[in-house]
């Protein structure tokens, strides 16, 4: 079944016109917008925009937070056969320059004040960019620069059109085609310029109609959409899918209110990165330090059975009856108030993708009875490629292809996929599509793994990161970074790693501290601190983050594979890798090479034997200002322990 975007919001304001399409939390009060509702939103702006000379192939810039309006906005373009471009609203002005140019945008969609303020900033720069429309009026009332309109005058002058040219909107729906573009999706650049994606309505809607399908999704469903549009899943989990199954979807009031609004809706489909997990994780931790001793040890004990028996129970295998009373039990007192608090209570299906999540981590959330489960996909897949079947959720691999999809290793261990989902290309950028796409229709993922015996694809690490030890006892020993950063992530007081090791006699780590965490265990210890950079080097915070090194280390002891990945030295580093200080990308991937360049001095003291390094960093403040961080660093040592395999 081939349709478009504009046709699935006609077919669902034809089909149950008052049933609620969306909600938006405002002054505390969930605000619902119905099917039809949205329907004739969408007609005005389409109109208003047409008005204001927006053609057919044109792009249009979408920048702000999710909100109704903007998704009314997304879609009017695309009823136009124009192209939405969502960016992150958290970039930088100058982050925007390349996309903007890139595509040469004339339209652009500013949800408030900041980003109006961004766009003007630069508007010298992309002196094409004629229209900037607003959304929360909220500072602007002063204004006065060409070309800058509220989205309500938008609608108020689409609206006179639509009541005098009755058909035009329906006429300019039936003209767009399944195979026309869609929308364009600019990846995170980390090694250069970012690559605008390209994907038509079929390629994005088919992925989402597979997905739907393999967890049976209907219009039944909750969802929270609280992640950046700009963001490939984002934009499956809550604009294609919202549109193909016609679930509700849910939109925060801030960032600051997402976990309560979270808890007021109760999610039944949910998605968020594997740092998002961490962070709910983190948060109980330090809820559960600072409980009482009763219930500091009935957490302790129930959820030790509940990592021996959870994860079972939610692979519809048999336990004993003992152990089924007591999770019972557990699921009474503990894991049930733990879901309620999570906001998990409702969830009947939960996704992590983005980046490898931690085994532990997957557990433990398995274990309390939340059907967590990954997937694997990139922006250039339209998401889905592989996803896990109820039932069969595994720690080490990412779910067997879904409908549609082929997979094949290369020679190398690169994983390739063939899909309908595939990208139409990178725009004006045929020499990367021709490095990602074959003749004969298969994508290099640059991604390293196989599939196992059950048909299950494992991911090592991406091709370029995985390496090999040289020199020293491990000589040749497989380096995967990401598995041991994950590992390691796992830890509540640790929030970022960055690992080197590849070409390498031994494997050494920089690591960043949760502040929030540390900051509580230190507080419980009365050890004073004065910020960050003290904290970080307190030789007691050392003492505990060598404590969760090295208990790594002898997790990776008993891996035949990763044996002679285990830390040797590490560092904590003086600051939080950030990615207004390009250190992480705008999806809070670590930009390995970029912080290696940056903090070779540390790199070089990890590995020439020093036991302190000085160093000073240039940083960049919330408001553009930049200042500087230094600090003298301790670098430690780990213990490291003889791989199984070998004592036997």
């Amino acid at each position: 079944m081939q349709t478009t975007f504009p046709q699935l919001l006609l077919n669902h304001a034809t089909q149950r016109p008052a049933d609620t399409a969306m909600r938006e939390k405002e002054y505390g009060i969930w605000q619902a917008i119905s099917w039809h509702d949205m329907a004739v939103l969408v007609e005005q702006l389409a109109c208003g925009l047409h008005q204001a000379g927006l053609r057919q192939h044109d792009h249009m810039m979408v920048i702000g937070a999710n909100r109704p309006r903007l998704y009314a906005t997304m879609l009017a373009v695309q009823s136009l056969g124009a192209v939405p471009i969502a960016l992150y609203q958290d970039a930088a002005a100058l982050e925007c320059v390349f996309p903007i140019n890139n595509a040469e945008a004339c339209f652009a969609f500013a949800e408030d004040q900041e980003q109006v303020d961004k766009l003007l900033e630069i508007r010298e720069q992309c002196p094409q960019l004629a229209h900037i429309y607003f959304d929360d009026p909220r500072g602007l009332r002063n204004y006065d620069e060409p070309g800058l309109e509220s989205l309500d005058d938008l609608v108020s002058q689409g609206q006179t059109f639509a009541t005098q040219h009755s058909s035009f909107f329906k006429t300019a729906v039936n003209r767009v085609q399944p195979d026309d573009v869609a929308a364009m999706f600019f990846t995170s650049g980390t090694t250069g310029n970012p690559k605008g994606v390209v994907h038509t309505h079929d390629s994005l809607l088919n992925r989402a109609r597979a997905g739907a399908e393999f967890d049976k999704l209907t219009h039944a469903e909750d969802v929270l959409a609280y992640l950046p549009p700009a963001w490939i899943g984002q934009n499956i989990f809550s604009y294609a899918q919202w549109l193909s199954c016609g679930y509700v979807v849910n939109c925060p009031e801030d960032a600051s209110t997402v976990s309560i609004d979270l808890k007021e809706i109760g999610p039944t489909y949910y998605f968020a990165p594997p740092r998002v997990f961490e962070g709910m994780l983190t948060s109980v931790m330090i809820r559960m330090e600072d409980a009482g001793r009763f219930k500091r040890g009935m957490f302790h004990y129930f959820m030790d059975i509940a990592k021996r028996v959870g994860p079972t129970l939610m692979d519809g295998k048999t336990v004993g009856l003992a152990d089924r009373v007591l999770y019972a039990l557990g699921n009474a007192m503990v894991y049930g108030p733990l879901r309620n608090n999570l906001g998990f209570s409702r969830v009947r299906v939960a996704y992590t993708a983005g980046e490898a999540i931690g085994p532990d981590l997957f557990s433990f959330y398995r274990s309390i009875g939340i059907n967590l489960k990954q997937l694997y996909g990139s922006t250039e897949t339209a998401v889905f490629v592989c996803l896990q079947p109820d039932h069969e959720a595994r720690a080490d691999t990412v779910g067997v292809p879904c409908k549609g999809v082929e997979i094949k290793v290369a020679d190398n261990g690169e994983v390739l996929v063939k899909s309908p989902g595939l990208l139409k290309g990178y725009f004006k950028n045929p020499e990367a599509t021709a490095e990602v796409l074959t003749p004969d229709g298969w994508y290099h993922t640059s991604d390293a793994g196989f599939l196992d015996a059950h048909g299950h694809l494992k991911i090592i690490d991406r091709v370029k990161d995985v390496g090999r030890i040289k020199g020293g006892a491990n000589d040749g020993a497989m380096f995967a970074p990401k598995y041991v950063e994950n590992k390691l992530k796992f830890f509540q007081h640790i929030k970022e790693v960055v690992a080197y090791g590849d070409g390498r006699e031994k494997v050494c780590v920089m690591i960043n501290i949760d502040f929030d965490a540390v900051g509580n265990w230190a507080e419980r210890r009365n050890l004073p601190y004065a910020g960050y950079t003290d904290l970080a080097q307190k030789p007691e915070v050392y003492q505990l983050i060598k404590e969760c090194v090295e208990k790594v280390n002898a997790d990776l002891s008993v891996d035949t594979l990763l044996a002679g990945s285990q830390v040797s030295r590490f560092l904590v580093l003086h600051k939080e890798l950030d990615a207004d200080d390009g250190e992480l990308t705008r999806t809070n991937k670590v930009r390995r090479g970029f912080i290696a360049d940056k903090y070779n001095v540390l790199i070089d003291a990890l590995y020439g034997g020093k036991t302190s390094q000085f160093i000073e960093t240039v940083v960049k403040f919330e408001d553009g200002r930049t200042g500087s961080v230094s600090a003298t660093l301790a670098i430690d040592d780990a213990k490291t322990f003889t791989p199984v395999k070998a004592a036997a």
